[in-house]
Formats: C-alpha cells, structure tokens, sequence
C-alpha cells in the first residue's frame, strides 16, 4: 500500500467497490469517483455536566446541549467527489487531485447550501525509481493508518452532535486517535521495496484549535514508515511542531505512534498506540502542553460474503490538569456493515462514548446510527 495514498483513495479501497468514471483528455488519464452516505444518528447524554476541555459526552457537545439530539447527517467520510488527472512526461508520472465535499445536516435548512469542504488539492511527480514528491494541500500522515483501518470509517463511530452538524461525525477522534488533520505541504515518498515504504513531510505549520497557541516560524514535520506482511502490515510514524504562546508558554508537540493489523481467515485484528506531548483531543495542540496517550484496539468479523460485524474500543487520556479538567474520552462501538451491492454498504452501529475528569464524576453519550454510505 502506498501510505501517500489520499483518505478518499484508501477509504474506497476499504470497501472495495467503488469504480470511478475514467476517461482519456488528450494525454491526460481522468477518474472521476467520490462517496455519497447519511446517517440516522440519536446520542442521549446522562452523568456529570461539569467535564471541562473537549468532553465529547456531555450535553454541551454530545448532545448539542439537551439531554439527547437527533441527526439526519454525514458519517465520518464526508461527501465528497474527486477528480484525479495522471499522465507521464519525458520519463515523469505525474498526478493532480482535486477533492470537494459536502456535508449534510446543520442546524438550520439553508446555512449548508453554500458550506463547501475542500481537503485536497495536490500535485505528485515521480517514478519507480527516484519515489514521488507531493505538492499542495492533503490529509497528514501521522494517524492515517489508525482512522484508515477503523471499521467506522465506513460509519458513525461516536456520532457527536457538536460535529456532526455542519461536518461528520468522530469515530473514535478524540477517543483513540488524534485527527489525522488535512495541511499544506511539501512530502517525499521512498520507492516501493519488498513490502516496505516511507513518506517524510514538511506541514504548513497550524494554529492550536480553540487555544492562543500559534505555529508560525518552522514547519510542521511528519513521516510514517510500514511494512505489508503475509495477511497485514505493521507502521511506525512521528510528528512534531513549535507552538508559540503568550508570555513564552509555548510548547513543542512531539508525538510518535505505533501499530500493526492482521488478518486470520475471516477474523481481522488490529491496534494502534499514540503518544506524546501537545498531540491534541481533536487535532494538534488543542489541549496545549499536557501528555497524552492514544489507544485503539479493534476485531472484526467477516460472516458472510456481505456481511462483516465489529467491534472496537479507544480511548484518549491526558495527564495532569485540574480537577475539572478533561482525563479522558473513551469510546466502544458495535456494528454490522452489509454489502447490499457492490457499490452500497448498509450500516448499523451502537456506541457508547466516556468522558472523565481528572476528578469526579463522568459523562456519559448513547449513541446509535442507522443509514449507508455510496461508492461510485
């Protein structure tokens, strides 16, 4: 697998029944695909209230501040449509992509007519034998693998009314992984070799979300190495990034993660581990300069040729803060993901979300989706 490979790509790959329109303009090989889903999504928020930082079960964001919300909405993919280009020139493939999505509820019936959510605009130039360089805006490296393996990127996950509403729901953002974010960027990726590739990127440097933390004067830098293996694969990647901050507070997030997946018969197994400082709830830097520690662990089950049921748990768990602040989001979810065609997947999910502070009582979301999701 070629770990540069865009969110969109891999999530079509996942479920392995996307074929996009492709046709010839002049030199230049178009594809033209993208993804099209709802949700029927309800969270009922119970426990503690008091939970500070980004608590994503309490009513302020699991339920949309009431004791329990109802959305029609995105799942954890947005809509998207991609446009791809390739060609090659004296010796050179060289690729453009382009990406445009939509998402489906807000809170009122006209502020999504004109929401438009652009992830990807990027060029690659390269070869089997020198690798490829990436050029332009594109989903991180650091977290790909985590967010791409998980079962509920074909669904809901913890389907936090906070984000669902104007943009998707979480999976287990925030509740087993950080954001795998989307950056300007300059990247190189290592030629392809017996299994084993690596990707090294600089990032436009980003402000810390909901902070006063801000990246200005070095770029953000990231880089993931796997390796395929007989029936799954293995990766390894970091990140780092200078954060200023007012009345020198800043910090540096240096973070590094590990993990594997495998698959046995019909039984898929995979777990992924992040740690480190300044990583962020949702995305970098967002709970400033406290330790953090990631973890998702996840069994699937391929029943039938259509039918696959899982089951994963994560949890996100920071150090120190007072004693309102946030220790943690966990998040299990159950469900049932069935191939009604080809191209359409049916999904079902359960899902129960965890937030905890340093000390006290928790908060707690029910969650349940019920919708599909298009490949075309």
């Amino acid at each position: 697998m070629n770990i540069t490979r865009t969110a969109l790509a891999a999530a079509l790959a996942t479920a392995g029944t996307a074929h996009a329109a492709d046709f010839k303009a002049g030199e230049w090989d178009i594809s033209l695909g993208g993804i099209v889903n709802a949700y029927y999504t309800h969270t009922s928020c119970s426990g503690s209230q008091t939970v500070g930082g980004l608590a994503l079960a309490t009513k302020a964001l699991g339920c949309g501040g009431t004791d329990g919300r109802t959305v029609i909405g995105n799942g954890l993919l947005p809509n998207a449509l991609t446009t791809t280009a390739k060609t090659r020139q004296e010796g050179f493939d060289i690729s453009a992509t382009l990406m445009i999505g939509a998402a489906v509820a807000s809170g009122d019936a006209i502020s999504n007519n004109s929401n438009v959510d652009v992830r990807q605009g990027f060029v690659t130039i390269g070869n089997a034998d020198m690798g490829s360089v990436k050029l332009g805006r594109d989903y991180g490296l650091f977290g790909s693998s985590a967010i791409l393996g998980d079962m509920t990127l074909l669904g809901a996950g913890a389907p936090v009314s906070a984000t669902q509403r104007n943009r998707v729901t979480l999976g287990h953002i925030g509740s087993g992984y950080t954001y795998l974010g989307t950056y300007g960027q300059m990247a190189y990726t290592l030629p392809t070799s017996g299994g084993f590739s690596a990707t090294v990127a600089l990032m436009s440097p980003v402000d810390a979300a909901g902070t006063s933390f801000t990246g200005r004067s070095e770029p953000q830098l990231q880089a993931l190495a796997s390796v395929k293996f007989d029936g799954g694969k293995a990766w390894v990647g970091v990140k780092r990034q200078k954060f200023d901050g007012p009345a020198d507070t800043g910090f540096t997030l240096n973070a590094a993660e590990v993990g594997a997946s495998v698959n046995l018969g019909s039984l898929g197994f995979s777990a992924n581990v992040q740690s480190g400082k300044g990583l962020g709830v949702l995305s970098d830097g967002d709970s400033g300069n406290r330790k953090q520690t990631n973890l998702l662990l996840q069994a699937t089950w391929q029943a039938t040729a259509k039918a696959k049921f899982g089951l994963n748990w994560g949890e996100s768990r920071l150090k120190d803060g007072a004693a309102t602040d946030l220790r943690s989001n966990s998040n299990v979810t159950a469900g049932l993901y069935y191939g009604l065609t080809k191209s359409v997947t049916l999904v079902t999910e359960i899902s129960r979300t965890t937030s905890k502070p340093v000390t006290g009582d928790e908060a707690r979301m029910n969650g349940v989706a019920l919708g599909g999701i298009v490949f075309f």
